[in-house]
C-alpha cells in the first residue's frame, strides 16, 4: 500500500492559506460551485497550475502558491489531487466530462 512520505513544511503560514483554500473548495457546499466554474472556464481538473491562474482557488491562491518552495508546492498538489478524488460519486458523474481522460 502506497503511504505518501512526511515532508516537513518550509512555508507554515503561506502552505497554511493555499490549503484552506483547497479545503474549502472541496467541502461539500461549495463542490459543486467549484467544479462547474472550472467546467466553465473549460480546464482540465487535474491541471491545477492551470486552475490556479484561472483565479478559481481564490484571487490571491496563485500568488501565494507561487511564493511557496518546492516541496511545499509539491504537497499542495498532492493534496489537491487527493481532494478531487475524494469527491462524491454523484457529483462526479454530474461532471463526467471534467473527470474524463481525454
Amino acid at each position: 500500500m502506497y503511504e505518501q512520505a512526511a515532508v516537513p513544511i518550509s512555508d507554515p503560514q503561506n502552505f497554511g492559506a493555499v490549503h484552506e483554500v483547497i479545503t474549502s473548495s472541496f467541502s461539500a457546499p461549495r463542490v459543486a460551485e467549484f467544479l462547474k466554474a472550472i467546467e466553465r472556464s473549460s480546464l482540465r481538473i487535474r491541471d491545477f497550475e492551470a486552475v490556479l491562474a484561472k483565479g478559481i482557488l481564490g484571487p490571491s491562491a496563485a500568488d501565494v502558491y507561487a511564493r511557496l518552495p518546492n516541496g511545499d508546492q509539491g504537497q499542495i498538489r498532492e493534496q489537491y489531487l487527493a481532494s478531487l478524488e475524494q469527491v462524491a460519486p454523484e457529483l462526479r458523474d454530474r461532471f463526467f466530462k471534467l473527470y474524463a481522460y481525454y
